[in-house]
């Protein structure tokens, strides 16, 4: 990393010993090895969110080519896909066009709807039954 070598450890070394003492060398060699964590902690903190960004960016990347490559597909088979394909789910069911044969629904009467107003009531064990007036009604 800084590219340092034997020669200019042991110089640092004598000089450190020469300048600090024998004494207080321990204490020194304490205080140093706490600054180098700290250091090494505060870097390591920055690498994890330089990398936390970098992958945010790549996803957001990959999402608008998935987005954009989903679109182009959709364009290709408005239908639902290739017709020599199975259908996964993963298109669109494709659209066909109503047949004479196809059976429309009876229109909606008013016995419908007062038969869907007394389907929706409900009678809970604790209230007492309606009366047939009211359920004929």
């Amino acid at each position: 990393m800084f590219d340092i070598g034997i020669q200019e450890i042991l110089l640092v070394v004598v000089v450190a010993i020469i300048v600090i003492g024998p004494k207080d060398m321990p204490a020194a060699m304490r205080t140093a090895g706490r600054w180098i964590g700290k250091m090494r902690r505060l870097s390591g903190h920055f690498r994890t969110g330089l990398d936390a960004m970098v992958r945010e960016a790549e996803m957001e990347d990959m999402e608008k080519k998935w987005k954009a490559q989903n679109e182009k597909i959709m364009r290709q088979y408005p239908d639902g896909g290739p017709k020599e394909m199975e259908q996964t789910g993963a298109f669109p069911p494709p659209k066909r066009e109503p047949s004479p044969d196809d059976e429309a629904p009876p229109p909606a009467t008013s016995t419908d709807a007062s038969a869907e107003a007394a389907a929706e009531r409900v009678e809970t064990p604790d209230s007492p039954p309606a009366d047939d007036a009211t359920k004929a009604g």
